[in-house]
């Protein structure tokens, strides 16, 4: 009797200094990551919706100034590159809902309209896309950076001004910051744009980057 008390006893000591040790090692560890560090979660996600000029068009992708911007970046912040060669405003419009609800990015980087302009599309068409696209990452909490550019003199000068002045009305009608033109000083330079005149060379990424840089530190990323 008394063996069989002490055995019932035993097993019973084992299950309650088995949950104990769960129990303290449950108040030791912390729920997830973020409650340990409260810095966790404040770094940003950025996704870049553009065509060939964001998607590193015939240079290696790390070469592109996407994947340096994200080199420049802490560590632990993500760049998110949705860029695609020949993308239009449309097709850039059809596909951000889904890029916003699966990333959940910070800032938006809309890089688009080159291709739109380069097919003579109309002004106005591009401009209502590139709203939409501002208002969709506004409404999901998204700061936006609104990337320009500039198409060749041979379009005329009153479709040139018409395109180039979409990016400055939707900057002032949405309260979003500009980039003017993204390839200021490197598109005039032609050691640094590829041999089809419009896309531009490994060497001019930097380039690049630093105009996007000046913008998106100064207006958008936490000092």
């Amino acid at each position: 009797m008394k063996h069989g008390i002490l055995v019932a006893w035993r097993k019973h000591y084992c299950i309650l200094t088995l949950w104990l040790g769960v129990l303290i090692a449950t108040a030791a560890s912390p729920v997830n990551a973020a409650s340990d560090d409260p810095d966790t979660g404040s770094a940003p996600t950025l996704l870049v919706m553009g065509d060939s000029l964001s998607a590193a068009y015939n240079i290696e992708r790390e070469a592109g100034w996407v994947a340096l911007l994200e080199a420049r970046l802490p560590d632990d912040a993500t760049v998110v590159n949705a860029s695609i060669s020949g993308e239009t405003t449309s097709g850039g419009a059809q596909r951000i809902d889904d890029l916003l609800r699966q990333h959940a990015p910070d800032i938006v980087l809309l890089e688009l309209g080159g291709n739109d302009g380069l097919r003579g599309l109309p002004p106005q068409q591009m401009q209502r896309n590139l709203a939409s696209m501002i208002e969709a990452s506004q409404a999901a909490d998204a700061e936006v950076l609104l990337l320009g550019i500039d198409i060749p003199p041979n379009y005329g000068e009153a479709y040139r001004e018409a395109f180039t002045n979409v990016y400055h009305a939707l900057a002032d009608e949405y309260d979003v910051a500009l980039v003017p033109f993204l390839l200021e000083g490197v598109a005039t330079e032609d050691n640094l744009m590829q041999d089809d005149g419009i896309h531009p060379t490994a060497e001019a990424q930097p380039i690049i980057l630093d105009t996007v840089w000046e913008a998106l530190y100064d207006t958008l990323l936490p000092n």
